[in-house]
């Protein structure tokens, strides 16, 4: 027996709000509603794009519109906290992307607004959704390769951006940590928890901005995380787990990996690669299907991308961000 279709509002038109429309297109219990945009024509052309019945011009109208689910927030993240919020408001359940919002404040204020209506809330958290980092998390928790010791991780683009970009515009919460540094941050959290103690430097642009940041993470436990990211230099986005009796290496797009090797003490490497079904690597589609099952279970959060675990995140992001000395408008 087919499942109810879920209806979906997707609410900003860029780039990621697209990739996750023609995903959520290829899913056959997901309907995609109405999209909405702060001006007509994009939210308009967008709809014509997709075959999406409804285009509003305001972001109030797609959170009033009843026959809809679940919004799906995509603006950038400096509009997190508004997009989501005016939603949660109106009585609408949120997928909102990374980094959840600019800062731990907003994020706390969000999740206070779920719980206040009775909503369900998820970060766009896709890594945590997926299913090979699913397999490699319930290795590491099996003991497979003993305690964890260190974890290093990075991610990086080439660039350049010019200073008009948003990656370096400080009103739209630009700069490499938030945009980037949360995959390699959130994947350190999923292995270890929030840390105890953290260090970071960076370089800044003109804007005030981090281009790069590298920081260092340690837990009580004696386990310690290396994290990279940057906005001026393409890195391999690798990332490697240390442990007392092994490794695991994934060789390039650790957030969306197609394979990872799994090296133990005294026995040959053994690879662990995508299933074709799951694939192609870049699929959202991962995440929708956890969102769909969590509201059909009545569920208010999801237990891959639990609520407490986007905030102490954000308490990290907000700390590492505090001592390389970014602060964006409006903030203390």
């Amino acid at each position: 027996m087919a499942e109810q279709s879920v209806r979906w509002g997707i609410l900003a038109t860029g780039g990621i709000a697209a990739a996750f429309a023609a995903d959520l297109v290829d899913l056959p219990d997901a309907e995609i509603v109405a999209v909405a945009s702060r001006t007509a024509a994009s939210a308009e052309a967008f709809a014509e794009r997709f075959g999406i019945g409804r285009a509003y011009g305001d972001w109030e109208s797609l959170a009033r519109d009843e026959d809809i689910d679940v919004v799906y927030v995509a603006t950038p993240h400096s509009a997190h906290r508004a997009a989501a919020g005016l939603c949660l408001e109106a009585g609408r359940n949120v997928l909102c992307e990374k980094a959840f919002t600019v800062n731990g404040r907003e994020a706390e204020e969000l999740v206070a607004l779920a719980k206040e209506h009775d909503r369900f809330l998820m970060e766009a958290m896709w890594t945590y959704c997926n299913p090979l980092v699913r397999r490699l998390t319930a290795l590491v928790a099996d003991g497979a390769i003993g305690a964890v010791r260190t974890v290093q991780a990075d991610f990086g683009l080439e660039g350049p951006f010019p200073p008009a970009h948003r990656l370096r515009d400080p009103a739209l919460g630009g700069g490499a940590l938030l945009d980037l540094g949360v995959y390699p941050v959130s994947f350190a959290h999923l292995l270890l928890g929030e840390p105890d103690a953290m260090s970071a430097r960076a370089v800044l642009s003109e804007e005030g901005v981090d281009l790069q940041t590298g920081a260092l993470l340690s837990w009580e436990s004696g386990a310690l995380a290396m994290v990279h990211c940057s906005i001026v230099g393409g890195t391999g986005t690798s990332a490697s787990i240390t442990g007392s009796q092994g490794r695991i290496d994934i060789p390039d797009g650790f957030f969306h990996p197609e394979r990872f090797v799994l090296h133990r003490d005294g026995r040959d490497p053994e690879e662990f690669v995508m299933d074709p079904a799951d694939g192609p690597r870049n699929t959202l589609r991962h995440e929708a299907r956890e969102v769909m099952r969590a509201l059909r279970a009545g569920e208010k959060e999801s237990p891959l991308v639990p609520l407490d675990g986007t905030l102490a995140v954000m308490r990290t992001l907000d700390t590492l961000r505090g001592q390389i000395g970014v602060r964006y408008p409006g903030e203390a």
